[in-house]
């Protein structure tokens, strides 16, 4: 039953780690452009709005790293 509980987590996180990258704009924007993410290249990666996105993508990508972790423990 856990071993379950910790596969669901790990595909949340792993979806959830695609549509975070996804959001960060890059050098030449990226999804977050089209959603209104933009204020322009001089501003880019210092708005509260992109540091926090950098925090969540950081944490969902720990919570990965863990499951994942724990699953192979678990698994073996």
């Amino acid at each position: 039953m856990l071993t379950w509980v910790y596969i669901i987590v790990e595909v949340l996180a792993a979806v959830g780690l695609i549509f975070l990258i996804l959001m960060h704009s890059g050098k030449g924007g990226g999804l977050s452009d089209m959603f209104g993410g933009s204020v322009g290249a001089a501003a880019s990666g210092s708005t509260v709005v992109e540091r926090n996105l950098d925090r969540i993508t950081v944490t969902v990508a720990v919570v990965f790293a863990l499951t994942t972790l724990t699953l192979d423990l678990r698994l073996q």
